[in-house]
């Protein structure tokens, strides 16, 4: 795969930077490469559900992030993209002292790019996969002085 966008890892540190659910969800990139991002999530009690597992919603949110970024890395410069649609199998309950989503290009179209993110829980004892994401993203310019897309 062959990024259309010289600075395409410059961009995406940047757009992971500016956003407030990623910090919020203590979030990090660990990998961006031409069609793969891998983003990792610590533990944290604030993100977990009623039986204390990592919440699905704190789990879909890395991985949807990490498709768009793998979407992203293949885009030509100054385009960005959103998610249409995306669908999540949960595989086992969140335990681990972190989270990695690891997304791939499944297919780069010209207008929609599908993407899928596997979800791990990382604990002493190894990796456990806990939750695969499908995604469809729409890959769009933007206008020419502000982040934002042209609808």
């Amino acid at each position: 795969m062959t990024p259309r966008n010289p600075n395409f890892r410059t961009d995406i540190e940047r757009s992971f930077a500016r956003q407030g659910l990623m910090q919020t969800l203590g979030a990090s990139l660990l990998l961006v490469e031409p069609g793969h991002v891998t983003i990792e999530m610590p533990f944290a009690d604030a993100l977990t559900q009623q039986n204390g597992f990592a919440h699905a919603g704190a789990l879909a949110a890395i991985a949807d992030n990490a498709c768009g970024y793998a979407a992203l890395s293949l885009a030509p410069a100054d385009y960005d993209v959103l998610a249409v649609e995306f669908k999540i199998n949960l595989l086992a309950p969140g335990r681990g002292e972190s989270f990695q989503a690891a997304a791939h290009i499944v297919r780069a179209g010209r207008t929609l790019t599908v993407i899928q993110a596997d979800v791990f829980a990382i604990a002493s004892g190894g990796r456990v996969a806990v939750a695969t994401l499908l995604e469809t993203a729409i890959v769009r310019p933007m206008r020419s002085n502000r982040a934002q897309l042209i609808w």
